[in-house]
């Protein structure tokens, strides 16, 4: 019969949790060799919110024209998504 570790066995026998990953690529690579189930002792709870209304469309447009814009936006200080919205919706008002 083969030998069972209880859940306390297990526990002691697991890689400790780095306090903090490197990179992304770091924690990824932890995560996908390691059961967060051993780790749900350091877990604590956090609140998030998520928008779920914002869409976003994909709209062709020229490179050339695309890097125009994105360098007004950049001198106004402003993002190209804000900019294009706020042009958009003067056109249409």
């Amino acid at each position: 019969m083969a030998h069972v570790r209880n859940k306390t066995q297990a526990q002691k026998h697991r890689e400790p949790l780095p306090e903090h990953f490197g990179s992304i690529e770091e924690a990824a690579e932890f995560w996908d060799t390691h059961d967060s189930a051993d780790y749900e002792a350091s877990m604590r709870d956090v609140e998030c919110e998520v928008d779920l209304k914002r869409r976003h469309y994909l709209i062709s447009v020229d490179r050339d024209l695309y890097h125009k814009v994105q360098s007004i936006a950049h001198d106004k200080g402003v993002s190209t998504e804000t900019l294009v919205n706020l042009w958009i919706q003067e056109k249409v008002s």
